[in-house]
């Protein structure tokens, strides 16, 4: 069964930077993309970024483009989001999710709240 377990979220003020894992178990991810999106209070689930299996093609959503970068460490079985100039409109928590055979696994998420 695939785990995913989200980490490194927490208090920052505007402009400040974060880094965010998500560490899956379970299952190896070197083969699959992986995606990370966010959720911020009273607000839909929203697309962030995505990394293909082998790192070498991102996606970001038009609100992060610029400040967020992806990446991952397939023998770490690990994937990051690296937050910079971060605004309190970024506040959220962060989910990443995993698609396998048109299964979606997603994690608990972690929060991260950005003061002004």
């Amino acid at each position: 069964q695939v785990q995913l377990v989200e980490s490194g979220g927490g208090l920052v003020q505007a402009g400040d930077s974060l880094r965010l894992s998500c560490a899956a178990s379970g299952r190896t991810i070197s083969n699959y993309a992986m995606r990370w999106f966010r959720q911020a209070p009273g607000k839909e689930r929203e697309f962030v970024a995505s990394i293909n299996w082998s790192g070498d093609s991102t996606n970001f959503g038009d609100s992060v483009k610029g400040r967020f970068t992806i990446s991952r460490d397939n023998a770490k079985n690990t994937v990051y989001l690296q937050m910079n100039s971060l605004k309190p409109e970024d506040t959220a928590v962060y989910y990443c999710k995993l698609v396998i055979l048109g299964i979606d696994y997603w994690g608990k998420g972690t929060l991260v709240t950005v003061s002004s």
